[in-house]
């Protein structure tokens, strides 16, 4: 092989690598292209997903809202349980003083 024809080789060589990586380039932003309908559905996937962390916020809300207004009923009804109980061991005294004294009399 002559220096000629080593130089048209490398040539053709070299011609096909670009063709091969041009045709390659063209083959890969052709299917990756994004379409219009592509972008409009992932906006409105972006706002649905936007909407549901708003409603997932406002019942996260709702819960620790929910949550603070029963522990507070709950404080007081075992308040009133607690007074309740006192009233109870108090009638429950008084009525043994009185049984002690009709028994003593």
């Amino acid at each position: 092989m002559n220096r000629t024809e080593f130089i048209a080789a490398v040539a053709v060589i070299l011609f096909i690598a670009f063709a091969a990586g041009w045709f390659a380039y063209w083959l890969l932003h052709r299917f990756t292209r994004v379409s219009a309908s592509d972008l409009n559905e992932l906006d409105g996937m972006a706002r649905a997903l936007h909407d549901a962390e708003e409603a997932r916020d406002e019942a996260i809300t709702y819960l620790q809202q929910r949550e603070a207004e029963l522990t507070r009923q709950l404080s007081q009804t075992e308040a009133e349980l607690r007074a309740a109980m006192e009233g109870l061991r108090e009638a429950r005294q008084e009525v043994e003083r009185l049984r002690d004294r009709l028994s003593e009399g």
